[in-house]
């Protein structure tokens, strides 16, 4: 795991509804698109074709792997295809693809987080109202935990051995623990539809995006009674900053980043970035701050402290979901189809934060 997911860990929103289509193609080696300088910054970016159904990545500093969720089917039709991938960051190409069990459906994969402690990856089955856990190593399925309805997204903290879930059906944030994978606590906030995640493992306070309500949600250590501090319009995703002091939300509805002061519960600022904001992650160097803006096929960069706008880098159509390395890597997967066989893509940016911070 990465020395600033230590600290502070996060996890991006993905799709509201479960919007892939079609038959899921077996995974192969990918081969880059573009490889090009993009932008006034320099940003350096690589796109390759690499499954239908993506949703969401996680990237483990442990194994120095990018794993990815890819489903296919919309309700109510049902689920044709499922798969976890896992995917060199270097070359793009996939490596393994592992199977989701199946009983009366397949357990469908969506949102994902690495645990590089215990060596598994914890991802949410959202169709089938559950959580289940994988080996890194050999792919294998080790457990699925119920009762997590419409389970959107999950985070580890590694630190206190937790495993945080958001039940959006139920308004609930559910913890397990990472090493008997049992459910050890759940908070309900009535009236919520949580979404991201994001924990930050020196507090050990955990955040989620309530987009029914547009606000977030700040669960600390041992309290039964959250927070709740508002945001923008209905925020999907949520990350921290490296000292844990400002929370950052992607907001659907109003097409905006909102940087919020945790200490004074209020929104510092509000960036515009463009029509459907979905994903939101820090870049760690910088401390910039990337939303994938999915109506208009880009990715911005904000400075948070400025409060603008200080990249725009063009995706392929339909980008649901960023991932930020340590190293200023940032991993954008879509759902664009545009690959030959229909494949939606994986877009790799490499920042210049690191160059010009000496990270």
């Amino acid at each position: 795991m990465a020395s600033l997911n230590r600290r502070v860990r996060r996890v991006a929103a993905t799709a509201v509804a479960l919007a892939a289509c079609g038959a899921l193609t077996p995974a192969g080696t990918a081969t880059a698109d573009t490889s090009t300088p993009h932008g006034a910054h320099g940003a350096h970016v690589t796109t390759v074709p690499l499954a239908q159904g993506l949703y969401q990545s996680a990237y483990s500093e442990r194994n120095d792997v990018l794993w990815a969720t890819a489903s296919v089917g919309q309700p109510p039709a049902p689920t044709t295809g499922s798969q976890l991938l896992r995917i060199d960051p270097s070359t793009l190409e996939v490596e393994a693809a592992y199977t989701p069990p199946t009983g009366s459906t397949v357990e469908a994969v969506y949102g994902i987080d690495v645990d590089d402690e215990h060596n598994t990856l914890w991802v949410t089955n959202t169709r089938n109202n559950s959580v289940a856990v994988y080996s890194q190593r050999t792919g294998r399925h080790l457990a699925t935990r119920p009762d997590v309805n419409h389970s959107r997204e999950v985070v580890v903290d590694e630190r206190r051995n937790l495993v945080w879930a958001s039940s959006f059906s139920d308004g609930a944030l559910v913890a397990f623990d990472s090493r008997t994978f049992k459910e050890i606590r759940r908070v309900t906030v009535e009236g919520s539809g949580p979404t991201g995640l994001a924990v930050d493992e020196r507090t050990g306070k955990v955040y989620a995006a309530d987009f029914t309500n547009s606000r977030i949600i700040e669960l600390a250590p041992g309290s039964s009674a959250p927070r709740l501090i508002p945001t923008g319009t209905g925020p999907l995703s949520i990350s921290l900053s490296r000292d844990g002091r400002t929370a950052y939300t992607a907001d659907q509805g109003s097409g905006t980043l909102s940087v919020v002061d945790l200490r004074s519960g209020t929104v510092a600022r509000s960036v515009p970035t463009g029509e459907g904001a979905k994903s939101v992650a820090t870049e760690p160097c910088s401390g910039n701050v990337l939303v994938v803006n999915r109506l208009t096929n880009s990715v911005s960069v904000v400075d948070p402290r400025a409060g603008g706008v200080v990249e725009t880098v063009a995706t392929s159509a339909l980008p649901n979901h960023v991932k930020v390395t340590d190293d200023s890597t940032a991993y954008v997967l879509d759902k664009s189809a545009s690959g030959s066989a229909g494949e939606d893509g994986l877009t790799r940016i490499r920042l210049d934060s690191g160059a010009h911070k000496g990270c």
